[in-house]
This record gives structure tokens, sequence and C-alpha cells, in this order.
């Protein structure tokens, strides 16, 4: 049997989905002790716990040698592809490419390829703060491997 994977944002999704996720954690992180009060806690079945528990995952949970791609539009300022870059490497992401075009109208456009198998936090926490930093426009997750 072969399987197909989609990363699909939560916001289009029934919110069971992210209700499994938030038991799977409860559980990993030891917040509960059986699955009984989990998801209890989430308001969800068990049934539906154990119908989905095997099909849903967080970016994270997926992660074996992965690598990412994002896009950034940013501001054209000193130092602000440097910020990024350190951002992802306390994180422990391994930056492999950087592909960076010229600065037109005070915003650079730049596309940075980084293996994700050893981070220490949640990709879309990191994305999510990058995003948020100052100088940068806009931030797209193009792709995963």
């Amino acid at each position: 049997m072969s399987y197909k994977f989609l990363m699909i944002h939560t916001s289009v999704l029934p919110d069971v989905f992210e209700k499994v996720i938030e038991v799977k954690e409860m559980m990993k992180t030891g917040k509960v002790k059986e699955i009984t009060e989990a998801v209890k806690i989430a308001g969800i079945s068990r049934s539906t716990y154990y119908k989905y528990k095997d099909y849903v995952f967080t970016v994270s949970e997926t992660m074996n040698n992965h690598k990412v791609i994002i896009s950034l539009t940013l501001d054209h300022e000193p130092g602000t592809l440097s910020k990024i870059l350190d951002k992802i490497a306390f994180y422990k992401g391994n930056i492999l490419t950087i592909n960076q075009e010229i600065p037109i109208n005070n915003t650079a456009n730049v596309n940075i390829t980084f293996d994700i198998s050893n981070l220490n936090i949640e990709l879309n926490n990191m994305l999510e703060e990058i995003r948020n930093m100052e100088h940068v426009i806009k931030l797209e997750l193009i792709a995963m491997d």
C-alpha cells in the first residue's frame, strides 16, 4: 500500500485533528498519565483519538533529515538577513543554501534552504518568530523534503 502525505494548514481542517495532536502532546510531555484523561481534557472521544492517532502528525514529528525551503521578502536594512540566519542557527537549523536577489525598491527577496533534522523547536514556531522579526515583510514555507 502506498502512502501519500500532504501538508495542510490547520485552519481548513476540522478541530478534531488538532485535538488528536493535543492528546499526543499531553501524553508525550507527561502532563497526563492516561489516554482517558487526555481525551477528556481535549474534548474528544477515545475512539476518535485511536482512529486518527497514527495518521495525524505535527511537522516536527515527521522530521528525519528533512530540508526546508523558505522564501522571504525583506526590507533592505543592514543585518536583517544575518539576524534571520542567527535565529535559524540558534534553533539548530543547518543552513544549506542562500539565494538572495539584488534589492529593488528597498526590498530584497531571499530563499533559504536548511536542514531541520536537529531543530530543537517546532518548525512552525520558529517560522512565526522569523515572520515577526523587524524588517521581515513576508515569509512563506515553499517546500519540505
